[in-house]
């Protein structure tokens, strides 16, 4: 146990009962039972897979399904029953905030007073409120607050958009579902939306603002230079890899792939990746088995599992 390197993993999901009520991940049973835990099961699988610390977030479609009205008093008890769930385990759990989105200024209010009364190390956001990307300047009060609180964002896929789904992808939708997830269009919907914070001008307005994308940064990494030859025209000096690599950070959450590690790390640096298994959708196991091999330095090991999490989330 000695040589056990310290692991931290922050993309780890679960359900609130009450949320449940707004809409569900459309999980099975299985799934289901490990995000409705917050103990005994979850502490288990963590132990089995040498797993630290997990940072807790509300799965899909949180509170980005609901209205305002219900969803400004619903994200202050949904974000007290989290932090109730961390205190009874403070020694292995911590939390991302879930936040009201359709209400841009109570969402920034309820991100503070998350971590300032709660000490919660952020937010996270599934796909979009209402059909609008987050870029949008409606949301911008969201991200003024993160910059002043110094606290990241994590952006996280949902369903997409119902107009793009009969566009592109309504002739697999019945014999294949995975391809509305995981298979791809949560990695397009949530690419789009990274590409459109750079886009927006918010890292302008806002030039500490921190931004997580799972999943090897669903994929934007591999495009950086493709994206930013083909803006070259248009984003003035600052080209969109400088822009990219000075504002997001990516996590392995779902993705245990050496080559798209070896690639991310090439492109963004290694300090910007951080360790994530996207439990329960992915296995503990899974992720436990592939750092065993991991094609890293020891040092750049020790960040990935641990290090740089500590430092960006202040653990």
């Amino acid at each position: 146990m000695a040589d056990k390197p310290t692991v931290i993993a922050l993309e780890e999901h679960y359900l609130d009962p009450e949320v449940r009520q707004h809409g569900s991940p459309g999980a099975g049973p299985d799934i289901v039972r490990r995000l409705d835990d917050l103990s005994d099961l979850r502490l288990k699988e963590m132990d089995a897979a040498g797993i630290d610390l997990q940072v807790l977030s509300h799965t899909i479609p949180g509170l980005q399904a609901v209205d305002a009205a219900a969803g400004v008093p619903l994200a202050r008890r949904v974000n007290d029953r989290l932090y109730e769930a961390v205190q009874r385990h403070p020694d292995r759990f911590a939390a991302f905030a879930a936040l009201p989105t359709a209400d841009p200024l109570a969402a920034a209010d309820e991100l503070e007073r998350s971590v300032t009364r709660l000490g919660f190390k952020g937010a996270m956001i599934n796909g979009m409120t209402d059909g609008h990307f987050h870029d949008d300047r409606r949301f911008w009060p969201i991200y003024e607050r993160a910059q002043a609180l110094d606290v990241p964002i994590y952006i996280h896929p949902a369903l997409p958009h119902p107009a793009v789904i009969e566009a592109y992808y309504k002739d697999y939708v019945e014999t294949h579902p995975g391809i509305l997830r995981a298979g791809w269009g949560f990695n397009v919907e949530t690419a789009t939306q990274g590409v459109r914070f750079v886009l927006s001008g918010v890292f302008d307005a806002y030039p500490r603002l921190k931004i997580i994308l799972g999943h090897m940064g669903e994929g934007l990494p591999f495009f950086l230079w493709r994206i930013s030859h083909g803006l070259r025209g248009s984003l003035g000096e600052r080209s969109f890899r400088d822009i990219f690599c000075a504002h997001f950070w990516i996590t392995t959450s779902g993705f245990f792939s050496d080559p798209a590690l070896i690639c991310c790390a090439m492109e963004i640096g290694i300090d910007r990746i951080l360790y994530s298994v996207d439990y329960p959708f992915a296995e503990n196991q899974l992720g436990s088995e592939w750092i065993k091999t991991l094609p890293l330095s020891p040092e750049d090991r020790s960040k990935l599992l641990a290090g740089n999490a500590r430092r960006l989330l202040k653990l």
